[in-house]
């Protein structure tokens, strides 16, 4: 009889039920709560795809970028998504943590610094002498430091106020802070929804800015994926049909998720998807390469960027932080 994850448990492990005998149960964590950009993994869910896999997957939110890395590294959680340099930065430190990307989806990172022209933020440099807001598990503040050096910026003339996920836009709106750190989709959407035109607000995403970067990544624990390698290949391809479906129709991806979070606006998270489909996640190289795989030489880029501002206990090796193993060999999206 196949186990059953549960993260509930005190080991991670319980028998599975009779009813689900044929089927390995995956508890799944995002990287936030549930919004537009996760209806993928909902409708791999509601259209069977991973049911077809053999899988019985269940969904759970996080609490920012950073979240997901120590559920998976440390076995309450089989697979997550989490920011992609915030998990080289991890393993730098946590020497053979059991953890490691297996599939890129946000192939432009959606980091950005986001501020209001009428607070007189507009480019990089107009940080300098005001006052960013940034939460400190925020997977775009933990790029700042190589934003800024991609930029030139003075970071002693920015003064940093540590503000809360919930209080970001809205001390932005109020004119609180002059710009704070965020994914570009979220925070623009966020913002407009807090009465702020659309045109008094700045978006600086971080990629047309200088960096390298990727962005989130599913990442698995090394441990589970050994002893359970179909399992999580299974899992990226329904991932793939997931995606497929949302381009397809991101309507019914954000009424998926709507049934599980009713609070949600279903019009501002289908804007949200949208801008996350169309800047993040289906880029030229994706279009051209499928959707999971990285460039080896951009990702050897990107770890020389972060080095500029992280001091590497150990020389960074790109096969500990990223693998294609797992990924299915059906991966384009047209």
């Amino acid at each position: 009889m196949l186990t059953r994850i549960v993260t509930a448990t005190a080991t991670g492990l319980v028998l599975a039920s009779p009813a689900a005998a044929d089927e390995m149960s995956i508890n799944f964590t995002l990287d936030w709560s549930f919004e537009g950009p996760s209806a993928p993994y909902f409708l791999a869910i509601d259209n069977g795809h991973f049911a077809d896999q053999g899988l019985d997957v269940e969904i759970s939110a996080g609490e920012g970028s950073l979240d997901a890395i120590p559920k998976v590294a440390s076995g309450a959680y089989p697979i997550g998504f989490a920011d992609m340099a915030s998990l080289v930065k991890f393993l730098d430190a946590n020497e053979g943590a059991p953890v490691t990307a297996v599939m890129m989806i946000y192939d432009a990172p959606a980091f950005a610094i986001v501020g209001r022209h009428s607070l007189g933020v507009s480019e990089p440099a107009d940080l300098e002498g005001r006052t960013l807001g940034a939460p400190p598990p925020d997977g775009a503040w933990a790029q700042f430091p190589a934003f800024a050096s991609a930029n030139n910026l003075d970071v002693d003339a920015i003064t940093v106020e540590e503000v809360g996920f919930p209080t970001r836009e809205p001390m932005l709106a109020q004119g609180n802070v002059d710009a704070i750190t965020g994914f570009s989709f979220t925070s623009f959407l966020n913002l407009r929804r807090q009465g702020v035109d659309e045109d008094d607000i700045s978006v600086m995403q971080m990629s047309d800015y200088g960096l390298e970067l990727y962005g989130n990544a599913i990442i698995v624990n090394t441990d589970f994926a050994d002893e359970n390698p179909e399992a999580v290949t299974g899992f990226l391809t329904a991932v793939v049909e997931g995606v497929r479906d949302t381009i397809a129709d991101p309507e019914s991806g954000v009424a998926a998720i709507a049934e599980r979070n009713p609070a949600i606006d279903e019009e501002l998270e289908v804007e949200r998807l949208e801008l996350a489909l169309d800047n993040n996640i289906i880029t030229n190289w994706v279009r051209e390469h499928g959707i999971g795989g990285i460039d080896e030489d951009r990702f050897a880029r990107a770890l020389e960027q972060i080095e500029e501002t992280h001091d590497f206990e150990r020389d960074p090796e790109p096969e500990l932080y990223f693998t294609s193993e797992y990924l299915p060999e059906d991966r384009m999206l047209d």
